[in-house]
């Protein structure tokens, strides 16, 4: 990739990506150092804020290029975006599985005292989680653990930015 400048491919590469690029698929894709992409990341961001409607932000891990908060409304109106609001259970669920994962289905029942299937099911198709392996018990049950979509959704850049919690099994209290 030879043609414009650093910047202008950072800008054109982070245009067309659907989830947030890391330093390292930049530099490869570029051939150039993650320093590199760095100096370059910034220049563009400098550049983005002072015109135009998009701007850079780091989430997920990676960087992505999105709209300018002042514009939200305008775009939110245009594209009517279906609120896929989750619900309480699905929160739930989903709580457990952030602060245990790796975590069964099995041990979420445990831990609400409810069947969670329907909500593990649930958060699998909108991508919030996702099977990571299977633990070495009889039966290899699955194990579930959160997405870079679950940081994107939560606009978090990882999971150590989720404030602490104490979780105790319902039977224990």
């Amino acid at each position: 990739m030879s043609s414009g400048t650093l910047v202008d491919q950072l800008e054109a590469l982070l245009f067309v990506t659907e989830s947030p690029a890391t330093l390292e698929s930049l530099a490869s894709a570029l051939r150039v150092t993650m320093g590199q992409v760095e100096q370059g990341l910034e220049l563009l961001e400098q550049r983005l804020s002072e015109r135009g409607a998009i701007r850079l932000i780091k989430i997920a891990g990676g960087y992505q290029l999105c709209t300018k908060e002042e514009y939200a409304v305008a775009v939110a109106d245009f594209l009517q975006p279906q609120r896929r609001t989750l619900s309480r259970a699905l929160m739930e669920v989903l709580a457990v599985i952030v602060y245990r994962q790796p975590i069964t289905i099995a041990e979420i029942d445990a831990t609400r005292g409810i069947a969670s299937e329907y909500g593990v099911r649930s958060l699998v198709e909108r991508r919030l989680i996702r099977e990571v392996g299977r633990r070495p018990t009889p039966g290899r049950p699955v194990l579930y653990g959160t997405t870079q979509q679950f940081l994107h959704h939560f606009k978090l850049n990882d999971l150590k930015e989720l404030p602490p919690v104490e979780i105790k099994a319902k039977d224990a209290e």
